[in-house]
């Protein structure tokens, strides 16, 4: 598992990236090792994800009857649901570059998607938070979530951008491929699996 020394050497690369500076570069490992690695993204991102789950199940609970339960179950569940949005867009990611002849720059794509889930999901458990225990700033997290969405979407387009080059259609598409599937497949598993609210 990579070290915090490691994780903060990765993510400075993704800043240096998101500045269209190609040093960032030397600060990830984009071979096939360092896409494996890049995967350990989802433990390090793990408390952050657990204060999401822990606000669904707030949700989840709010349109069923008083004094209901949820068990190991329904954490798995969403377990289930994490791990498709993590990885399906990047099978679909992995097929496009096929199709397309650009498999070479897969395991970079691969390595800056990952860690770059890291601070987007410290980002997001931060507005969970606010929405738990200041549910009166609503409308406040509301927009600070559409500026995250934003930020998230100019991210990928500018560090995508560095590692395919100047090829606007095809890092439109590459975003479009990582962002859509993803929020599609999560309600439709969410709704299967039971754990939608309401």
């Amino acid at each position: 598992m990579p070290t915090l020394k490691e994780v903060e050497f990765y993510l400075r690369g993704l800043w240096l990236l998101f500045k269209q500076d190609p040093s960032g570069f030397s600060y990830l490992d984009l071979t096939d090792r360092g896409a494996m690695r890049s995967f350990w993204a989802v433990l390090w991102a793990l408390p952050a994800i657990l204060i999401s789950f822990a606000w669904w199940r707030l949700l989840y609970l709010q349109g069923l009857p008083e004094g209901t339960e949820t068990g190991a179950l329904f954490f798995f569940r969403l377990a289930l649901v994490e791990a498709s949005n993590w990885l399906f867009p990047l099978i679909l990611l992995g097929i496009l570059c096929w199709m397309v002849g650009i498999g070479e720059k897969y395991a970079s794509m691969v390595v800056a998607i990952n860690w770059l889930a890291l601070p987007v999901s410290y980002s997001y458990g931060l507005l969970v938070l606010l929405m738990m225990f200041l549910p009166g700033l609503a409308g406040l997290v509301a927009l600070l979530w559409f500026l995250l969405m934003i930020t998230v979407i100019a991210a990928l387009f500018r560090i995508i951008r560095m590692i395919v080059g100047d090829q606007l259609l095809m890092v439109s598409t590459i975003v479009l491929i990582l962002l859509v599937p993803a929020m599609i497949i999560a309600e439709v598993l969410e709704r299967y699996l039971g754990v939608y609210p309401g």
